[in-house]
């Protein structure tokens, strides 16, 4: 088996695992106290995650979004980009299920690996079986965007009127990003801020099975930045990147304001 390969393997299993840990916190723990539920379940996360990886690549960096960040990852060759709890807010509630946890792995400038647990559905989506995607959708089907439910760029709400699209509100970023690979929407777009851990392991599961990933002006996100601010992504099929491009920017230059404004 490679070493690639079991890189691939590595960030499933891990981000299996870390989910599995928080479906028992949170069965154990309860809905009464949500602040104390997002508490322990970003720490439980991120000391099972930062151990194992210790444990399994103890000459590889770490950013997480629980760690603190060490700019000797700058240097390094292979970083590990963990968010042990995207959703926290969602995680907190009873009944939501779009909540994640994601391992990606980047190594000399690029993501080569990564996985999104999505716990409370039941599966993991990774690079080791990227999921497949159908050749094409229906012609005739309304296009659906999927956009934060607690904090939506207004300019989202601008580009589904101009495309006639639905917004699908949902929790992390991961869950929106599984869900256009797994069809249940078409597109993710964000510009409300973001940093590395909210998508690198989503962006390389979506690469791996196909889908456009880029910034919202089309440039490629690029990760183990020295500020790890990365606030703005577009996700989709293929076929529809250059007529969202395209809609982003006229959206934007028409109405005068920026895509990070509001939301």
């Amino acid at each position: 088996m490679s070493s690639i390969r079991n890189d691939h393997e590595v960030a499933r299993d891990l981000a299996t695992e870390a989910g599995q840990q928080l479906l028992r916190l949170r069965a154990r723990h309860g809905f009464d106290e949500p602040e104390v539920l997002r508490t322990l379940g970003d720490r439980t996360s991120h000391e099972f995650l930062f151990s194992a990886l210790g444990r399994l690549r103890p000459s590889d960096a770490v950013l997480s979004e629980e760690g603190i960040d060490d700019k000797a990852r700058l240097s390094a060759r292979r970083v590990w980009i963990i968010d042990p709890l995207d959703g926290t807010r969602e995680f907190a509630e009873a009944g939501r299920t779009d909540w994640a946890v994601h391992v990606a792995l980047w190594e000399n400038g690029d993501l080569v690996a990564g996985a999104v647990a999505l716990p409370a559905q039941g599966s993991t989506l990774s690079t080791v079986d990227p999921p497949w995607l159908p050749d094409e959708r229906p012609a005739d089907q309304r296009l659906r965007i999927t956009t934060s439910r607690t904090r939506p760029p207004d300019f989202v709400q601008r580009l589904a009127n101009q495309l006639g699209a639905e917004v699908v509100p949902m929790g992390s970023a991961g869950a929106k990003i599984c869900a256009v690979l797994l069809g249940i929407a078409d597109i993710y777009v964000h510009a409300g801020g973001q940093y590395e851990w909210d998508n690198a392991a989503p962006v390389a599961v979506a690469r791996a099975a196909g889908l456009h990933a880029s910034r919202i002006d089309g440039s490629i996100p690029t990760y183990n930045g020295a500020d790890p601010s990365l606030p703005d992504i577009l996700v989709c099929r293929p076929e529809l990147s250059g007529t969202l491009l395209a809609s982003i920017r006229d959206v934007t230059d028409r109405d005068g304001t920026g895509p990070h404004v509001g939301g």
